[in-house]
């Protein structure tokens, strides 16, 4: 009696902690964990959180994860003293991991029959009005039991706002292994899953997902990088474990790109948009890092000479229309390699501004900065040079240029942060229209899908922030282009989804675009690979009765709390030094249903 009442009090403290935590979720999702009984900590994952256990489970928007409370000196109640060969094997894994650290199984499978208890309307000890829906709960295991189980979750049943049962999921992970004979036969994991679920009748999803990106290569360089591009292959009617996917199966391109990769066609632009961002961290801070100049000539020099060459234009000493100018101007801007020139090249029409951009991306102080304005000014207040402009520039130099026009040009102190100002405002006019005149030129968007990317009406400190968003967009581009040869037919919804997701949300090189694509467009990429993850679900019955068995194979560890067997410790030394065997991890995830009555 006294257990039972034990019990019927923790399953009703957990209740109210999950419901705490649910309630103050719906307001904003916790950063931090909350503590129940001193040795679990709960996290809530909502909506647009990356979930640990999507490779498993993809149900709803709000997720519980439970795990071992960190720095615990308490110690897990439920927990048995380790072995020998347990305490030994704890000291060779690393000891400075600040990841998530998993429960035992006995004490997972505890928590599990207290939520089950929890959410059990015939349970009236909770006292409560209205039993409330909490969402499903999953907890990190430490696969300590023979199964070697990774994870245990929960998920309420519901008739409406009705709760009808539990789905109970156990997962349970293998290797890593090169013995492909332990694979398991598809035709056994279907009369397994009839079995244990009592169906005669069972259908089969397939799943595969390939990296694209290895299998790519720029001038016979296989590309290698924190970027990946890797496709998500689903078809119905699995006939063989491994079964290549069919070309008439559905596919999912997973787009996540780092730009900065010095082998990318657009790698020039990449490092001219750095001395952007240092002119406009120096502009913040008042402090401004001047980089190493790459020039054989300093930026005065660069200046003065291009000054010079205008001033003989203007007094006729030097003939016009030289055939080489445009190439002059191209090659100290960036060097495009001719292959992709198609793709993405220097634009032809640089105005003064523009120009003198490139020729001052090289200079190495503040005092050559000041040196260099001067320079210009002096040449524009003598009418020494008339240059001509691109319209709509807004920056302090254009309106001195037009102010020329009229033989008056305001005076200007080229002190404090005036100078690194100008020099910013003329390098993010002409990064622009770069950018500009990509994706128009592309016909990928047109000048009104971009206008929030190149507003002024912003502070500088925005309009750089946003042109980082394009030329993230570029490089993602250029980088299908180039690695997947894509066409216009599937580089143009690609834009539409970048450009409608920077619209609404600040750069971030981590995020992973997505775009339908026909497997046939890019099956050359894949076809003599092997998949980085397959897996097959088998499944009966409809809708609350729908039951899934799921097998699948992997060659990275399908859960970031165990290590290798544990799921397989030192599995260095299991492979002879060798890296020609491909290892694989297997994990298995099986479903039961509790029914209230």
């Amino acid at each position: 009696m006294a257990a039972g009442r034990a019990r019927r009090a923790a399953g009703t403290e957990l209740y109210r902690e999950l419901l705490r935590v649910y309630e103050e979720g719906k307001k904003s999702i916790p950063e931090h964990p909350y503590l129940f009984e001193n040795d679990v900590e709960i996290c809530l994952f909502g909506r647009g959180c990356k979930s640990p256990i999507e490779r498993f489970w993809n149900g709803s928007s709000m997720v519980y994860i439970l795990q071992k409370a960190g720095h615990n000196e308490g110690g897990d109640p439920m927990e048995e003293s380790k072995s020998d060969d347990a305490v030994y094997a704890s000291e060779l894994l690393p000891t400075e991991s600040a990841g998530p650290v998993a429960l035992s199984v006995r004490r997972a499978k505890q928590l599990i029959s207290l939520y089950t208890m929890a959410q059990n309307p015939n349970m009236t000890h909770l006292k409560t009005s209205e039993l409330a829906v909490l969402p499903p709960l999953w907890i990190r295991c430490d696969g300590s039991d023979p199964e070697c189980t990774c994870w245990l979750g929960a998920e309420p049943l519901k008739a409406g706002n009705k709760i009808t049962g539990i789905n109970i999921y156990m997962v349970t992970c293998n290797g890593p292994t090169a013995d492909k004979t332990v694979f398991a036969n598809l035709e056994e994991l279907k009369m397994a899953h009839k079995v244990k679920h009592h169906s005669s009748i069972v259908t089969t999803k397939g799943f595969a997902q390939y990296e694209l990106i290895r299998a790519a290569a720029i001038e016979d360089t296989i590309v290698e990088s924190e970027s990946n591009i890797c496709i998500d292959i689903t078809w119905n009617t699995v006939d063989k474990i491994l079964q290549p996917p069919p070309l008439t199966a559905a596919a999912t391109l997973n787009i996540s790109l780092e730009s900065g990769d010095p082998r990318s066609p657009v790698y020039p632009l990449y490092r001219e948009l750095q001395f952007l961002l240092t002119l406009a961290e120096g502009l913040k801070t008042g402090v401004t890092e001047w980089p190493e100049s790459l020039e054989s000539k300093s930026a005065f020099e660069l200046v003065q000479g291009f000054l010079t060459d205008l001033k003989k234009k203007l007094d006729g000493y030097c003939i016009s229309g030289n055939e080489n100018e445009t190439e002059n101007i191209k090659s100290d801007t960036a060097a495009v390699d001719s292959s992709i020139k198609s793709i993405f090249s220097e634009r032809g029409d640089l105005d003064f501004a523009e120009q003198l951009w490139c020729k001052m991306r090289s200079v190495s102080s503040y005092q050559e900065l000041v040196e260099c304005f001067t320079l210009i000014i002096k040449s524009l207040k003598h009418g020494e040079v008339q240059p001509w402009i691109h319209q709509g520039s807004s920056s302090l130099l254009s309106k001195l240029i037009q102010q020329s026009y009229h033989g008056t040009i305001e005076a200007v102190s080229l002190s404090g942060i005036t100078p690194v100002q100008m020099l910013l405002e003329i390098g993010l006019d002409k990064m622009k229209k770069d950018y500009v005149s990509f994706f128009i030129g592309q016909e990928l968007a047109t000048l009104t899908y971009l206008d929030y990317f190149i507003s002024t009406s912003v502070d500088l400190q925005e309009q750089v922030h946003r042109v980082q968003k394009l030329h993230h967009m570029l490089e993602i581009m250029v980088s299908c282009t180039v690695l997947l040869q894509f066409k216009h037919e599937n580089l143009f919804p690609l834009t539409q989804t970048c450009l409608k997701y920077y619209k609404e949300n600040p750069l971030n090189e981590k995020h992973v675009f997505q775009l339908p694509i026909r497997p046939a467009l890019v099956k050359k990429f894949y076809q003599n690979d092997h998949p980085e993850i397959w897996k097959v679900d088998i499944s009966s019955g409809h809708g609350q009765k729908e039951v899934k068995t799921t097998w699948q194979v992997s060659t990275s560890p399908p859960v970031e709390h165990m290590t290798s067997n544990n799921i397989g410790l030192l599995c260095d030394s299991t492979v002879n030094g060798s890296t020609e065997e491909r290892m694989y991890f297997i994990t298995m995830t099986n479903c039961s249903q509790v029914h209230f009555t």
